[in-house]
């Protein structure tokens, strides 16, 4: 039996994308978050076979090189903003490097092939392969101070803290927003000697300490994920790892804010004169401007994110996550693979 379909009917759209998921030509595919968590599952699978060996460096090798592969497999033309350093210090990853099969739309890219990589050789949780993606020039320029201090709690509190308060005031404004006592909040923290004033204050405040050896971006992540039983991150660290986090916050709806740390008079004078206004307090907007950017982290070490690469028979097991703004879409991908596939990467022990 034949059916005649009318004119209307056949144009009749019974399903449409809403206008703020669509992408346009000249921004980066929705399709591309699933790409990216192929290049860090490579990174993190490279780099898992140096976990607990004690050197970091061939574990951060075996990293590179594996994020670098799969990069230039990826549908984008990426430039690296954020990368293993200058050209001539960083052979594999520098800041200006051209990445992705060079199809598409620009793209900034920031790359940490292991936040952790002392976390990596020592055996110790929460290093994780990293990689950003956001529109061409919507990424901070972090070249001038390498460190920042930091703010970072979820979305409940994100309208209402302000790194310029006194840390007590952002505790109670945070317990407040959460509905828990302040002596109910853990605040992650970098373990170095220039927070021990920092710490006191956290303490006095009545607010816990939770601290981390290395590994700030997956720190900030989980002070603005729900669940981790971790409210704030707080304290100094690396501004390129601020950015970094900055993507992903986009996408868990937390903020993160920064104000520009320089170490040194040389380095103080050289952010004054790219036009730094040091006493700026940098919003998660100011550190990533675009509305679509992407996010996506294999865990290395078990963490508070996720669990670790492991090893079953023939197989490597891998946990993901990757986010994209624009949807607020957040994915946690489990993975297995076969092994003997991945040995290309992984400049195994002997």
């Amino acid at each position: 039996m034949r059916i005649d379909v009318s004119q209307n009917a056949k144009n009749a759209q019974y399903s449409t994308l809403s206008p703020a998921l669509a992408v346009g030509d000249d921004e980066p595919d929705r399709n591309l978050a699933l790409e990216l968590v192929r290049v860090t599952e490579a990174a993190a699978i490279a780099g898992g076979h140096w976990v607990g060996f004690g050197d970091k460096n061939l574990a951060d090798g075996a990293a590179v090189d594996a994020m670098r592969s799969l990069l230039q497999t990826v549908h984008f033309n990426g430039v690296v903003v954020i990368g293993e350093g200058e050209k001539d210090e960083a052979p594999m990853l520098f800041n200006g490097e051209r990445v992705g099969d060079g199809s598409g739309p620009e793209c900034d890219v920031a790359v940490d092939p292991i936040d952790g990589t002392r976390l990596t050789a020592l055996g110790i949780n929460n290093a994780l392969a990293v990689l950003a993606v956001a529109e061409r020039g919507s990424m901070f320029d972090p070249s001038a101070v390498f460190y920042m201090e930091k703010l970072v709690t979820g979305p409940e509190a994100a309208d209402m803290v302000d790194l310029r308060l006194p840390v007590k005031q952002n505790l109670h404004l945070i317990a407040k927003a959460n509905s828990k006592k302040v002596s109910q909040l853990n605040v992650m923290i970098l373990d170095r000697d220039r927070h021990k004033p920092l710490v006191e204050e956290i303490r006095a405040a009545g607010a816990r300490t939770k601290f981390i050896m290395d590994g700030d971006v997956a720190g900030a992540i989980a002070a603005a994920r729900e669940g981790t039983d971790v409210d704030a991150l707080m304290g100094i660290g690396g501004t390129p790892e601020g950015i970094v986090a900055a993507c992903a916050i986009k996408s868990l709806g937390g903020v993160i804010q920064g104000r520009l740390w320089p170490t040194s008079d040389e380095e103080k004078q050289k952010a004054l004169d790219a036009g730094h206004d040091l006493d700026r307090v940098l919003s998660t907007n100011d550190l990533v401007t675009s509305d679509n950017c992407y996010f996506a982290a294999t865990g290395i070490t078990d963490g508070d994110l996720l669990r670790g690469v492991r090893y079953s028979k023939d197989k490597v097991l891998t946990q993901s996550m990757v986010m994209r703004s624009k949807s607020g879409t957040i994915r946690v991908v489990d993975g297995e693979h076969q092994a003997h596939k991945w040995e290309t990467y992984a400049r195994i022990k002997e």
